[in-house]
């Protein structure tokens, strides 16, 4: 099934307001976890941010073992980072996380500013991730970690039905709506393999992580923290 884009952005104050109230705990905190597990440490750069719910439970998660991580979360949706920010503020993190309004593609940043590069789920929204791919490898640090996950495009129109009617409920008419439209943006294993692979990326591990999703990644060694 041929990939159908989605727009970059979605910068609406209802989008924002919708996205936040989806109920994504379970799958954010298994992507907190595993970035720990590959070795989250000093400076951290979460690509597509979104509300920051994901850079606010690794702080939690790691606020005994790690109290020096500080995240950098960036987004080019700036209703998004509006909540983001309100969100960090409620947790009490304003001195750990920070949002910048940027594009994934065209990075400000040092080279080898990072000690890892993480995102989840804003692959599928940029029309070519070959230019986003090429900015992580330009900014981390040798031997930094990456850790990058989102949906998978199913083989076709029926799995993609049936994946949508699995959901119930659970969405409303718009959430359901964005939910199909991103499984259509999504893209494969082999195209994830590939513009990695361009963008010059070596050494990392593609692979289906769960029934919607897959996930490149390389850990840095470290168990956690630096410090």
């Amino acid at each position: 099934m041929q990939r159908v884009l989605e727009p970059e952005v979605m910068d609406t104050l209802q989008e924002a307001i919708e996205y936040d109230a989806m109920d994504f705990t379970n799958v954010n905190t298994a992507f907190a976890e595993h970035a720990i597990s590959l070795g989250a440490s000093g400076l951290v750069l979460d690509a597509g941010t979104g509300t920051a719910r994901i850079p606010i439970l690794m702080c939690q998660l790691m606020c005994q073992r790690c109290p020096n991580l500080q995240i950098i979360g960036i987004d080019l949706a700036e209703n998004m980072l509006k909540i983001g920010a309100k969100n960090i503020e409620a947790a009490g993190l304003q001195q750990q996380i920070s949002l910048e309004l940027v594009d994934s593609k065209n990075l400000p940043y040092q080279d080898g500013q990072f000690d890892m590069v993480m995102s989840n789920s804003l692959v599928h929204h940029l029309p070519d991730p070959i230019p986003f791919f090429t900015e992580i490898k330009r900014v981390l640090k040798p031997n930094g970690a990456i850790f990058i996950r989102d949906l998978l495009r199913p083989v076709n129109e029926a799995t993609i039905n049936s994946i949508v009617e699995s959901i119930g409920t659970e969405y409303n008419e718009h959430q359901t709506m964005l939910f199909r439209d991103s499984l259509h943006a999504a893209f494969t294993i082999p195209e994830v393999e590939e513009m990695l692979e361009i963008a010059g990326i070596t050494g990392v591990k593609v692979y289906q992580s769960s029934e919607l999703h897959w996930t490149a990644e390389i850990g840095n060694g470290c168990n956690g923290c630096n410090g």
